[in-house]
Order: C-alpha cells, then structure tokens, then sequence
C-alpha cells in the first residue's frame, strides 16, 4: 500500500515539474505591486506562460538573488542594488535597462492641504514629535532615498529620532494608512494606490538622486524573461503604469 502512494505521488510531482519550468519567477520591488501583476495577466494571456512574481524590499530581493534565488527577472528600485548585483555576475548585463520612473512624496494618516516643499521649507515643525514612516534608511531604496531628500533639505537632525524605519516601501505606507505613524515618506505610486493616506508634498527631484527603476534578467534565468522585460516596455503595459502614477523614462 505504502508502495502505491509513494510511486502516485512520485507521478504527480513528475506531472508538476513541466508546470514549474514554465513559469517565469520575477523578484519585483514592493512598489510595483498592482501595475505589475497586470502585466503577469497580460503576459499569460498573450503567451500562456504564468508568470510568479515576489515583492519585497530591492535590498533583501538583491541578496537572495546573491545567495541563489532561483529568479528569472529583477526589477530594482533603485541602480545600486542591481549594480551590486551586476558587479557579482548575478545579472545578464545585456538585458539591463531602466524601465521606469517615480517620485517622491510626503504623507499623512490625516487629512490636510497639500504644500510645496523646497528648500525653505522646514519639515520638523510640520510634522512636530509625530513619528514618520520609512523605509529602512541604509537598505531600502525609498528609504535611501527619504534620508537624502531630509539631509538635502537641512530636516535630518530634526526628524532622525522619529523615524519609523519599516522592510519595505509598502510596509511604510501601511504604518500610515492605520495611523500607527501619522506621517510618510513613499512613492508618489504608493499616495495613490492607497486612499487612507493623503498626499503633502512632493520632494523636489534636486533634493535626491533620480528615482529610477532598472531591470534585467537573472543570469541563468529563463531567457523569455528578456522577452517580458520588452513587453513591460510596450505601449500595452505604458498606459497601466502611466495610470499607476509611474514616470515614463526619457529616450536617449
């Protein structure tokens, strides 16, 4: 009896093995999270292979990528950590490009007038002894770039202290949509995909390095993943990230 369960089950995982190769698993920036599962939809669709995406902060992807992640497509948002990668051999150069553009925003649990943000504003006394969320300053891009913004515009010393530092960009938009941080720092894609937050103030492009997001296939990953990096650069998936709030980037 024992026999017969152990040879069906060695059938059946015989059987999903085919499955499994034919899917394209994509390590994806937890920003992307919406536009981008359109655009596995769309992929299946058209191609009818299935497309697995995991999101989660460009930083702790990029090292499981390092360490041996079985993925097939790496979307960054930020250059360094695919640079990283690239330095290491762990990408295939020759796919890499940047494939979109965001900004950055400030936010808050309550609602309230938008304001501009420039060099004269000062920051600390707009958001008192609240604390604001972030993601983690030294690793997560949004929070990279959250920190370089706040230096740039002279609210570092002023706010460090009260930094809510959280894995991801998501996981630090989500700290302000439940009021557990009455204030922000995300994505301008991040205020929009989320109603419980209201959008501030956008950070002047100066204040920071451009926030791009690059991507390319995982060296020795499924070559189709070159193909659906083109395809994430069509007009098809161009009009649901212009809709999402991304920023196209300019051609040379």
């Amino acid at each position: 009896m024992m026999t017969r369960i152990l040879a069906l089950f060695l059938t059946l995982m015989t059987l999903a093995l085919p499955v499994r190769a034919e899917s394209l698993l994509v390590f994806a920036a937890a920003s992307l999270g919406g536009p981008l599962d359109r655009a596995a939809e769309l992929w299946e669709d058209r191609t009818g292979q299935v497309v697995v995406i995991s999101y989660g902060g460009s930083s702790a992807l990029a090292r499981q990528i390092e360490a041996g992640a079985p993925a097939d497509v790496f979307l960054s948002a930020n250059e360094g950590w695919m640079d990283h990668l690239a330095a290491l051999g762990r990408i295939d150069n020759a796919t890499r490009r940047a494939v979109l553009r965001n900004r950055l925003v400030l936010v808050s649990h309550a609602r309230g007038a938008p304001v501009e943000i420039t060099a004269t504003t000062y920051l600390p006394a707009m958001i008192g002894y609240d604390r604001l969320a972030v993601g983690l300053i030294d690793a997560v891009p949004a929070g990279v770039y959250a920190r370089e913004a706040l230096t740039t515009l002279g609210a570092w010393d002023g706010l460090k202290d009260q930094l809510a530092q959280a894995d991801n960009v998501r996981a630090a938009l989500s700290l302000v949509a439940t009021g557990a941080a009455p204030w922000g720092i995300v994505y301008a894609t991040d205020a929009m995909a989320e109603p419980r937050v209201s959008l501030r103030g956008v950070f002047p492009e100066t204040s920071h390095a451009p926030i791009t997001y690059p991507a390319a296939l995982v060296a020795g990953g499924d070559p189709k993943g070159a193909d659906f990096l083109s395809f994430l650069g069509g007009p098809e998936m161009r009009a649901v990230f212009d809709a999402a709030g991304f920023l196209a980037v300019p051609t040379p």
